[in-house]
């Protein structure tokens, strides 16, 4: 097998890149990419730690971040499973990155920066919804933004219906927890209970 082993090699494979896969690039956040953040109710969060990456689905009613400032986002962290693996990381490892998907629209934005992690009360209450707010905030000091154009959304067909795949042709989560756990969790009946337990813990 052949393989790139410099930096060298790489960019002698894929050439200098155009003007405008460069020129995009800022350092905090325009007007244009404004109305991308606020059109974008997902956002994946990767975060990096001593036990390695992590990459974290984010989505909330209405625009997924906040723009505080050009060049800071806040970010809520509604309910989860616990896990706090991005929580965690960004303590020892502040670095993030975001990569926003707004449906219907082939351009995502990215952003990198750092992390910080806030449980300012009021900050806090600013983000309820229905009466419960967030455990924390997620502060975001922005350094890079930029667009990345279609040509991923267009390939994958990811917003086309006719592209969607039967979600009864996928193994459910009970089907997968059962199936990890030799049934001590899971099954058909977490199944049947997850759209009550989720309407109650959404926020």
């Amino acid at each position: 097998m052949t393989t790139i082993d410099s930096i060298d090699q790489l960019e002698a494979l894929y050439g200098t890149p155009v003007a405008a896969a460069t020129v995009k690039e800022l350092d905090h956040i325009n007007t244009a990419y404004a109305r991308l953040m606020e059109a974008s109710p997902f956002v994946a969060l990767a975060t990096s730690g001593p036990e390695g990456l992590d990459c974290s689905p984010r989505g909330d009613a209405g625009a997924v971040v906040r723009i505080d400032t050009p060049r800071c986002l806040s970010i809520p962290d509604r309910r989860g499973n616990n896990r706090i693996d991005s929580l965690r990381n960004i303590l020892r490892d502040p670095r993030i990155a975001l990569l926003f998907l707004i449906p219907g629209s082939g351009t995502t934005l990215r952003v990198n920066g750092k992390a910080r992690i806030s449980i300012d009360v009021d900050l806090l209450a600013s983000f309820a919804v229905e009466g419960k707010a967030p455990r924390s905030v997620i502060l975001v000091d922005v350094e890079r933004v930029y667009f990345q154009c279609a040509r991923a959304i267009v390939r994958s067909r990811l917003w086309e219906p006719d592209a969607h795949c039967d979600p009864t042709s996928l193994p459910t989560p009970g089907e997968i927890l059962s199936d990890v756990s030799n049934a001590s969790v899971g099954g058909p009946v977490y199944d049947a209970e997850w759209p009550e337990r989720a309407r109650k813990s959404l926020w």
